[in-house]
């Protein structure tokens, strides 16, 4: 479980230096260049995101149970996960609805995520990754939108069409990822 903590730190403490020093994370970036900071930034979120995976197969490895959850969830967790996808997507595809709607819908995506596999996963490290996760992701949000509003930062109209790819992005990604690459990735098959 120490590695996994470890990992969550490592991975979520860079990705919260916007939110929490802004300044000094503007600062930095003028300080080392953009470019070498991104370097650095994208280094130790990947050195962190390796030791959450490795420290979740450790944890794994010794299961403790908090609770039991219902079989529903199991299938709760899939249309939630699947509709956390179409969220993320809507922040790549240019003018969506969805984002002209919710302003940041990646961290809504990690949101939904995080909560759907907290319904569905019961271990302590299940609640450890995912209810960080989730609390990192709803504190996200609420800073940026508060920052939105601050700044009267308003974001272009959407379109039908766009939505509809975002949509169909997302969930193609999500059924081939539960499909074919969360079994061997993560050692869980979601559908059996």
């Amino acid at each position: 479980m120490t590695w996994l903590i470890v990992g969550l730190l490592v991975f979520l403490v860079p990705h919260s230096v916007g939110l929490a020093a802004p300044q000094w994370r503007a600062h930095q970036v003028v300080r080392l260049g953009e470019k070498p900071w991104k370097g650095l930034y994208s280094l130790v979120s990947l050195v962190g995101f390796v030791l959450i995976i490795w420290g979740y197969g450790q944890a794994r490895a010794s299961p403790v149970i908090v609770f039991t959850p219902a079989v529903w969830t199991r299938h709760a967790a899939a249309l939630l996960t699947i509709i956390a996808f179409v969220l993320i997507a809507a922040a790549y595809v240019p003018r969506t609805k969805i984002k002209a709607a919710l302003g940041h819908p990646m961290t809504a995506g990690v949101a939904l995520w995080a909560f759907a596999h907290l319904l569905a996963n019961g271990e302590v490290h299940d609640v450890v990754l995912f209810g960080a996760f989730l609390v990192w992701s709803i504190a996200t949000f609420i800073i940026r939108r508060a920052r939105d509003r601050e700044a009267g930062t308003t974001y272009p109209p959407g379109t039908l069409a766009k939505d509809a790819i975002a949509i169909v992005a997302g969930v193609v990604v999500s059924v081939g990822f539960a499909l074919f690459l969360h079994g061997p990735l993560i050692g869980v098959r979601p559908f059996g």
